[in-house]
């Protein structure tokens, strides 16, 4: 039931997530094997997120008990992030300062500073993964790894923004998806597919219905 299964949401998408990424399955076409050094690579991530104004796609998530849910994606710098779930009880949004949850069917809303989340890595643009991130190795030499933690709140947990090589996406990485986990070791992850950058998306498109009986309607 929803009243059970929201929490994990939650967990998962704020401080926790692990998908095991068929590296052996990527698309190969445009993604060449580079010679380049690990701060190059860092870099590179930084501005392939600095150059990401918008993007839309669709996700598939993952999360520790292997279980799949799958939805539409937008996002647009800087902070704001919509995820809606193809089932329609489940919607997160950040809006720019927080992040938030609403299931629909258990009429349930959870709230964290987006600071406080590892998808701040990725919603805040200013952000020097530089201070926060290393790279991790992927076997791989299409795909670049940055895992980014912040040392003074271990609470807030890890992320790995997984990329992969391709020229046309900003900075010439493609964003392919997240790995991220919590102290606690729970484990979930966001593959995404179909993507497009650039395209204008409204504000109008983070705003929510709230599910609780005495909320006052539609928020932005």
């Amino acid at each position: 039931m929803m009243t059970k299964r929201f929490p994990r949401f939650a967990r998962a998408l704020t401080i926790g997530a692990l998908l095991s990424l068929p590296l052996a399955a990527l698309p190969s076409a445009g993604l060449h094997a580079q010679a380049t050094t690990a701060e190059g690579d860092l870099a590179a991530v930084n501005r392939a997120i600095r150059s990401i104004t918008t993007l839309s796609g669709n996700f598939t998530q993952t999360d520790r008990n292997g279980q799949l849910q799958s939805g539409k994606l937008l996002l647009k710098q800087p902070g704001k992030i919509r995820f809606d779930y193809g089932a329609g009880d489940l919607l997160i949004v950040a809006d720019g300062r927080s992040l938030y949850m609403f299931g629909y069917q258990v009429s349930q809303v959870q709230r964290w500073p987006i600071r406080n989340s590892p998808l701040g890595a990725l919603l805040d643009p200013s952000r020097d993964l530089g201070r926060y991130g290393k790279l991790a190795p992927t076997g791989d030499p299409r795909v670049v790894s940055v895992e980014v933690r912040d040392p003074a709140h271990p609470e807030y947990g890890v992320i790995s923004l997984i990329f992969t090589r391709k020229p046309s996406a900003p900075a010439g990485l493609e964003l392919y998806g997240w790995i991220a986990k919590d102290a606690q070791g729970n484990r979930t992850s966001i593959r995404l597919t179909n993507l497009t950058y650039g395209a204008p998306v409204a504000d109008s498109a983070f705003r929510w219905r709230d599910p609780r009986p005495n909320s006052v309607g539609p928020r932005r």
